[in-house]
């Protein structure tokens, strides 16, 4: 016998757990008053490379230089280089910058990478820097007013490809970053909310922002990107991607009648649980028995107990069972074990249809 290994496209329900503060909602979104017309908001000065949209206002103050428009687009909005307007936007956005830093934390999250959380309505706070990697939900439970502050001591760093979802009718108007120095958004990030950042605003080649970028004293540097103040309603969740099996034999050789162990590991790149929504069945090849003592078990969360008779050829693992969820850029997995023999000698693949879980 050989271990053999494979993929599948696999259809399941996904389920998100809900992390949140318990306490009442007593966060509330500031005004961002004449800041709330601009998409891009620069203190020193704004660059962009590429065929950046920025759809809203584009200023700058104190600074005055904004280069690289074009090749870079205003959609709905006006350039405004160290004028009366980004001024009182400036003043605005500091005075809203402030009302974010008065708001009581309702949950530390120091030390803790957002990536695979789901958060409700209220205000995290880092006492240093922010990190996100892999995908961060924001659910509103139903309430368009729910409000999401995040005040971060130094900096917001997210990864490439990082998402920021807002869900169940959050709105991203209602999202806020309250960066204590420079936020730096990962090539291809898609982002939800207000950035306002004491320092610098950076976002990577094809980063995407669903808000605003309202650097007080800093530049705000474009690559490619699109920057939309004109809708609250974000981006839409991302697709789940279909869970994926391996499968080995331990030992891999073994006489006539002697006992290996199947294991079958379920891996579930998501950050949400995957549901089974059937039970899941793998035949095992021709010759190939489970053993009179089957030892099945499985670290898959839930109830019932993985069927595996003696002499059978199938290993069932039931409906009311579940794939934890991944976190960052770790899959979360979980194993089904059954010992299994064969009378004679021979080689014994195993594979597994597709769409078989």
């Amino acid at each position: 016998m050989k271990p053999k290994h494979v993929s599948l496209v696999a259809s399941v329900g996904f389920a998100a757990l809900l992390w949140g503060p318990s306490l009442a909602l007593a966060q509330t979104a500031p005004s961002l008053g004449t800041g709330q017309s601009f998409a891009v908001l620069g203190g020193s000065t704004v660059t962009n490379t590429g065929t950046s949209t920025v759809s809203g206002d584009l200023g700058v103050s104190p600074g005055t230089a904004i280069t690289g428009f074009p090749p870079g687009i205003v959609v709905g909005g006006t350039i405004h280089a160290a004028d009366a307007v980004a001024l009182s936007a400036q003043n605005d956005v500091t005075t809203a910058y402030n009302a974010l830093g008065a708001q009581a934390c309702t949950a530390d999250l120091t030390g803790q990478d957002l990536g695979g959380k789901t958060l409700t309505a209220g205000v995290y706070c880092f006492s240093t820097s922010a990190q996100l990697t892999g995908t961060l939900i924001l659910d509103a439970q139903g309430n368009a007013n729910a409000v999401f502050i995040f005040k971060i001591g130094s900096t917001l760093t997210t990864a490439s490809n990082a998402v920021v979802v807002v869900s169940n009718g959050a709105q991203t108007c209602n999202v806020f970053w309250q960066v204590g120095t420079s936020a730096t958004l990962g090539v291809g990030s898609t982002i939800a909310g207000n950035i306002l950042a004491l320092s610098s605003i950076t976002l990577n080649t094809n980063a995407r922002l669903f808000g605003r970028a309202l650097a007080r004293n800093g530049a705000v540097t474009l690559d490619t990107n699109s920057a939309d103040a004109s809708v609250c309603t974000g981006p839409p969740p991302p697709p789940p991607l279909p869970p994926t099996l391996g499968k080995g034999f331990i030992p891999i050789a073994i006489g006539a009648g002697g006992v290996s162990t199947f294991t079958i590991t379920l891996i579930n790149p998501n950050t949400s649980v995957a549901s089974l929504v059937a039970a899941f069945t793998d035949t095992l090849p021709s010759g190939l028995v489970i053993a009179a003592t089957p030892n099945a078990s499985t670290t898959c969360a839930g109830s019932g107990a993985v069927a595996a008779t003696p002499g059978g050829t199938t290993v069932t693992l039931p409906a009311t069972r579940s794939i934890p969820a991944g976190g960052g850029t770790t899959a979360g997995t979980c194993t089904v074990t059954v010992d299994v023999t064969a009378p004679l000698r021979g080689v014994y693949l195993n594979t597994l249809a597709a769409n078989a879980l």
